[in-house]
């Protein structure tokens, strides 16, 4: 079971970066999957999410209207596209793969992601 991130890097106060998260071992869309940030000297937030098999997002208020979650069941990936990028962003992103079935826990992380936003 793994989750694979890419798509972190540098950009500017009001650009665009998009987020993966490849996951193998396991079908994410029978997940509730969930990006996750933590800025230096903070701790880890929750920022989006993506229910299991119906797809319903939900936003941390810090990014409602920017960034947008989605999930491609062909390829078993999420993505997390962020738009008009803050400086206030820039954090390390995790991907989190989360469900409870008979009475089994299963949460898995991602490695990070670094998100940088710069001018």
């Amino acid at each position: 079971v793994q989750l694979v991130e890419s798509g972190g890097g540098v950009a500017q106060p009001g650009g665009s970066l998009r987020l993966s998260c490849a996951a193998s071992g396991f079908t994410l869309s029978t997940y509730l999957m969930s990006w996750y940030r933590q800025a230096p000297g903070k701790e880890r937030e929750l920022v989006a999410d993506i229910t299991s098999t119906i797809g319903s997002t939900s936003y941390a208020d810090s990014v409602k209207g920017r960034f947008t979650i989605s999930r491609d069941d062909a390829k078993n990936t999420v993505y997390l596209q962020m738009n008009s990028l803050k400086p206030e962003d820039t954090a390390v992103y995790y991907c989190n793969a989360f469900a409870y079935v008979v009475r089994v826990t299963y949460n898995y992380w991602g490695q990070g992601t670094q998100v940088t936003v710069s001018s």
